[in-house]
């Protein structure tokens, strides 16, 4: 009886294992040559999509995810690389906004306030790509976050019908930066029971336009 437990045990270990090593592949794969670390060698979009995040650890120390993305967007878009940009993030109260402090942070590198448009309902990946397609009416878009987080985003947005390249912000190393990595794991294994389910948005809403501000003439 034991060695059945055990055997039954092994068998569920390596099941496991091997989901999330597959899953993982067919995203590392369905990726591979669409993200981007270098300015010159990125094609230009209209649009660049910021994937949120918190600006602040637990601790209450500036989280290096974070900064890492807002100087990847003033690159983008101080290069031409972009016209405008897409905040995407958790609004789950009203002292947590993660578009408006992005949106914030942006402006006071120099980036217009009317390049920038915001998503308060991109409260996971697959809410902020599929978003960025049904409510924002986009066709294409360049993803703006580590590279395996725009990895996974870049798989979810061909699913969903929408064309994805990545800009990748700079990576952290640190004991915070194996922790996140560490959990993408099976934030993958996550995506493909997503699309099992046909999990959809919790918000979709109204549509936007994203498009050139016409100023009246003076």
């Amino acid at each position: 009886m034991k060695k059945k437990i055990l055997k039954s045990i092994g068998a569920i270990v390596i099941f496991s294992l091997l989901t999330i090593l597959v899953c993982n592949v067919i995203i590392y794969m369905t990726a591979r040559g669409k993200t981007y670390n270098a300015l010159e060698k990125i094609p230009k979009n209209r649009v660049g999509l910021v994937l949120g995040t918190s600006n602040k650890l637990v601790g209450g120390l500036a989280n290096p995810f974070y900064t890492g993305r807002i100087r990847a967007t003033v690159e983008l878009y101080n290069a031409n690389k972009i016209d405008f940009i897409l905040v995407s993030g958790d609004n789950a109260t009203l002292h947590y906004n993660e578009p408006i402090t992005i949106k914030n942070d942006l402006i006071k590198r120099g980036v217009p306030e009317d390049k920038i448009f915001l998503d308060y309902a991109g409260f996971r990946t697959l809410d902020s790509m599929v978003r960025a397609k049904e409510v924002f009416g986009l066709d294409s878009v360049t993803v703006i976050s580590q590279k395996f987080h725009n990895e996974r985003a870049i798989f979810i947005a061909r699913e969903k019908g929408l064309v994805a390249i990545g800009f990748n912000a700079q990576d952290v190393t640190s004991q915070e930066g194996f922790k996140v990595r560490f959990r993408e794991y099976f934030a993958r294994v996550k995506v493909f029971l997503d699309f099992l389910m046909n999990t959809q948005p919790k918000f979709y809403g109204e549509k936007v336009k994203i498009a050139q501000q016409v100023r009246p003439l003076q």
